[in-house]
């Protein structure tokens, strides 16, 4: 379990024993404090809310942020079993144009807010990523919602099970032109068992 900690209230989260890379790696990464005073510096709502670059530290209001790191990337670690929920803890990464092995960024990660999806939306990320739903899948994105056309694309390696209504705060934040919140909302993030 992992704790972070913003002005807008604090969030839990499970780490899944089912993608050992990223969940080592982000257990060693708190315990450094690496993500201590990093901003969510990249916020859209019904979408997702972005965090984990060590430029946002001491970042100048408005300066653009995003492309901070601890100098490497992680294999992907997909598994259909964990797919992007609303509160699934998932791997940012560079994009297939440079990263076709969707290796995630060392340290950014987002927290899917998303929304409900269609059950038609649902059969055609399916069709398209050669996958299946499972019921309970499909039930969890129909009526609570999240992203799923970023399943097996993005590593998810948690999520999220106190501080919902944290994530929402943090979602409605108001922004600049490129995501960023307006307010900055630092972070810290330590490992509780």
């Amino acid at each position: 379990m992992v704790e972070i900690t913003t002005n807008l209230g604090t969030m839990r989260f499970k780490l899944y024993n089912e993608t050992p890379l990223h969940r080592d790696n982000f257990i060693k990464l708190a315990n450094e404090g690496f993500f201590d005073s990093t901003l969510f510096h990249r916020v859209i709502k019904n979408f997702m809310i972005q965090g984990g670059d060590p430029q946002s530290k001491n970042a100048a209001a408005g300066a653009m942020l995003g492309n901070g790191g601890p100098g490497y990337t992680i294999p992907a670690e997909f598994n259909t079993a964990l797919y992007h929920k609303k509160g699934a803890l998932a791997a940012a990464r560079l994009g297939d144009q440079v990263n076709p092995q969707k290796a995630s960024s060392g340290s950014q990660f987002y927290i899917v807010q998303g929304k409900p999806a269609a059950d038609n939306e649902l059969t055609m990320m399916e069709n398209a990523k050669h996958m299946k739903y499972t019921p309970e899948q499909r039930k969890e994105y129909t009526s609570v919602g999240g992203t799923p056309f970023l399943d097996m694309d993005y590593t998810v390696f948690g999520e999220l099970v106190s501080g919902m209504d944290v994530l929402d705060k943090i979602a409605a934040e108001a922004t600049n032109p490129q995501n960023r919140p307006l307010q900055d909302i630092r972070m810290t993030v330590k490992v509780i068992k």
